[in-house]
């Protein structure tokens, strides 16, 4: 995982144009500066066109993820699929850790490539689950600049990495790639690394030497109502696919196709960078801080309540928000508006928590916590050993690392994957060994207990699934009581008042602007 990175100058309006993307090197971890050069140069490639990854084990990962997903997000909301025949390159902002690629993974069907940091493919777990997947190591800029990597070193692993993703996106896989370099935590685009713009070009010509469809550039809007928040609202948007030109004559392109690593010219690197960055600036938040965004938010909830409709979704708050951000609204309208949004924000709440008068809505019911506590009960003699104790380890590696805040949320998503793939089968066995003593049918269990076979009902993965889902959906009741709780103290404080005069004040205006 990358460490978050804080721009400390961010803009003062939405970054639009990639020559006023802040180009900030990550702040590198304690990880990223070991640099493991006999692991790295055991890492699984192939430049023949095949996914270097193990088949079996991406079957075994995309099942897991399937199951992980509910457990990470409360609301998940997907764009249909993009189709196209030939390779697909996913590209998207990166405030995430590992959550973001494995959001692209879950919202498209097919098999995976990914490039990454390189201490991604060495850490013992980690590691482990990346080099069976296929992914390839990248060692950066900022490991170079700062004397943890040797260049010679540098050049053979990222020049390999390239030309296997290369070879997999020309025949027909999809690549999911964080065009950054880094996970950060700003509410806009950095500016572009041109690797994924190399190896993208290069893609291109091994297709049209081999006759193949040639691959497209697949800009990805991944939209989180709070990243770094357990159970948190995720949509996942798909822009306006880029395609990608064809760079250099048939003899270029048989080079690379035969295993030749060859640049392609920054003439055509840049170009196609800054187009990239223009189809993916639009659809993130592009706003100067994310208090502004929050912003955005409110007005958006605010115009379509006047308008006589109401934001039921977390995909349509966020394209509201978004025609605010496209509109021009008066500098006076929005300080107000984050004025409010961040008295909402400070209570752990957003703009849902207003009423279509702008009073703070208000009510408590004992009633669902008191279930939401029973199904937790209920569930939990199966769904803690089963996943919560891995859950609990994730929780405390996230609050415990000098990766970022975005560790949380990638510590949580591996607890969550790696117990159908590892927990349970272990339980069933210990379960099956009580039950049948050393049996053969233990081995049936084990089986039944693989994220693989989810579509066989009833498996044992079907069951732990279902506690899983029973014990996480009596703690979504505990917490909407929690939040309710908290819009009560809320309203009878100052700064409730303060905020409902400042709502009255930004509907006012907004009528004026009508």
């Amino acid at each position: 995982m990358t460490r978050c990175v804080l721009n400390l100058n961010p803009s003062p309006s939405n970054v639009s144009e990639a020559d006023e993307a802040p180009d900030v090197l990550p702040v590198l971890s304690s990880s990223a500066t070991r640099i493991n050069a006999r692991k790295l140069m055991q890492v699984p490639w192939d430049h023949s066109g095949r996914h270097p990854g193990n088949r079996l084990f991406w079957e075994l990962l995309s099942g897991s993820v399937y199951l992980a997903w509910p457990y990470l997000f409360r609301r998940v909301e997907i764009d249909h699929e993009p189709k196209h025949k030939g390779g697909l390159v996913y590209a998207s902002i990166h405030i995430n850790g590992l959550v973001d690629p494995l959001a692209i993974m879950k919202a498209q069907s097919r098999r995976i490539i990914s490039i990454g940091r390189h201490d991604i493919m060495t850490m013992p777990v980690i590691g482990w689950l990346t080099r069976r997947m296929g992914s390839q190591p990248v060692i950066r800029k900022a490991e170079i600049e700062g004397g943890f990597a040797d260049k010679e070193l540098a050049t053979t692993i990222n020049q390999r990495s390239m030309l296997t993703m290369a070879n997999c996106i020309a025949s027909g896989h999809a690549a999911i790639v964080m065009p950054e370099g880094k996970s950060h935590q700003d509410s806009h685009l950095h500016a572009l690394r041109t690797g994924p713009l190399r190896f993208t070009l290069n893609a291109a010509s091994i297709a049209h030497h081999r006759g193949l469809d040639i691959p497209m550039i697949q800009p990805v809007g991944l939209h989180y109502r709070c990243h770094h928040w357990f159970r948190t609202d995720i949509y996942v948007e798909f822009g306006e696919p880029l395609p990608i030109p064809l760079v250099g004559d048939e003899e270029t392109h048989r080079r690379i196709a035969e295993g030749e690593w060859i640049e392609p010219p920054a003439e055509n690197v840049i170009p196609l960078k800054e187009e990239l960055y223009k189809k993916l600036a639009p659809i993130t938040p592009d706003a100067p801080d994310w208090e502004t965004y929050r912003a955005w938010h409110i007005l958006g909830h605010r115009q379509a309540i006047q308008d006589g409709k109401s934001l039921n979704s977390y995909k349509e708050e966020v394209l509201a928000a978004r025609e605010v951000r496209n509109s021009t609204v008066p500098d006076s309208v929005l300080d107000t508006a984050s004025e409010a949004a961040q008295i909402l924000h400070s209570n752990d709440l957003d703009a849902r928590s207003l009423n279509p008068e702008g009073k703070i809505r208000q009510g408590t019911s004992v009633a669902p916590a008191l279930l939401g506590v029973l199904m937790m009960v209920l569930a939990s003699p199966i769904s803690i050993p089963s996943t919560g104790l891995q859950a609990l380890v994730g929780w405390y590696a996230g609050n415990h690392s000098d990766e970022g805040i975005d560790a949380r949320t990638t510590h949580h998503m591996i607890g969550a994957i790696l117990s159908p793939l590892i927990m349970w089968p272990i339980i069933s066995l210990i379960a099956g060994v009580f039950v049948f003593g050393f049996h053969p049918v233990l081995l049936i269990l084990v089986l039944l207990s693989l994220p693989i076979v989810r579509a066989l009902p009833p498996s044992l993965a079907d069951i732990y699934h279902f506690f899983n889902l029973v014990f996480l959906k009596g703690y979504d009741l505990w917490v909407d009581y929690g939040d309710s709780k908290r819009r009560n103290s809320l309203a009878k404080s100052d700064n409730g008042r303060k905020l409902e005069k400042l709502i009255k004040q930004i509907d006012s205006e907004l009528v004026v602007l009508k």
